[in-house]
């Protein structure tokens, strides 16, 4: 078996490999992407603005602190 067959065929393998994992990448971020957009459009019904989820993200660090510390 030449050795250029041999090369061919791992460098298919390789680029499948690499083409499946970015396929997997590209359907994790469509699927995240549109879990955010419907919670936004959802807190956008209830009365709630994107500025107000931003507020609470950038919260969220000093919220957790505060719960599990315990005070109230």
């Amino acid at each position: 078996m030449p050795v250029n067959l041999i090369i061919l065929v791992a460098a298919v393998i390789v680029a499948f490999l690499i083409f499946k994992a970015l396929l997997n990448l590209l359907k994790t971020f469509l699927s995240t992407a549109i879990a955010i957009f419907i919670i936004v459009v959802i807190l956008n019904i209830l009365g709630f603005t994107p500025q107000d989820l931003m507020h609470e993200i950038v919260n969220l660090p000093q919220i957790i602190k505060h719960l599990s510390s315990g005070n109230k």
